[in-house]
Parts: structure tokens; sequence; C-alpha cells
């Protein structure tokens, strides 16, 4: 477990293998709730490369010292990430 939000990763490795590798990760919010988006690749089996990027908000909760994961949400493909890029910067555009 992490102890900052800093020492929290998405990178996921089994029997020496990373399966998602951690391209990089923006702190959006500290304290003992933390969110964080990731940008990462899956590991293709068949294939040994790894796939387009993905991205993923996820939250934490600081509890006895640790953080825990609470929350998560996919983006499910670049699509999709302009579409909330463009949706973010027009509603800030109308403040």
């Amino acid at each position: 477990m992490s102890t900052t939000p800093e020492d929290i990763t998405i990178e996921y490795e089994e029997a020496g293998q990373i399966l998602i590798k951690e391209l990089d990760k923006v702190i959006l919010s500290k304290g003992a709730w933390t969110t964080l988006l990731f940008r990462y690749q899956e590991l293709i089996p068949e294939t040994g490369e790894y796939g387009p990027d993905k991205y993923a908000i996820r939250r934490y909760q600081k509890v006895g010292g640790e953080y825990r994961q609470k929350s998560k949400f996919n983006i499910s493909s670049a699509d999709q990430a302009q579409k909330i890029v463009d949706t973010l910067s027009r509603w800030l555009g109308d403040l």
C-alpha cells in the first residue's frame, strides 16, 4: 500500500511481466481523499505488445496511514477522452 499520492501507481506486474504499464499520472487533488489521473497501456497477451493508450481517474482514501482505492472511472477510448476534454473546455469557457 502507498503512504503518499506520489507512491500510488496503476502499474501491475505478474510473474515478472508488466501487464499494465503506467505512462504518466497527474495528481488532481491531495488530502484524506486523493484523485489521480493515469495514462497507461495494457499488454496484449497474444502479441506481447502493449495496446493503445488508455486513461483512468481513480479516487483513494487515506485509512490508517495508507491510501486505498475507493472508486475508478476508465476512459474507454481516445475518442471518449477527447469528448471529455472538449466538454470541459466548453464549460470552463462559459465561466
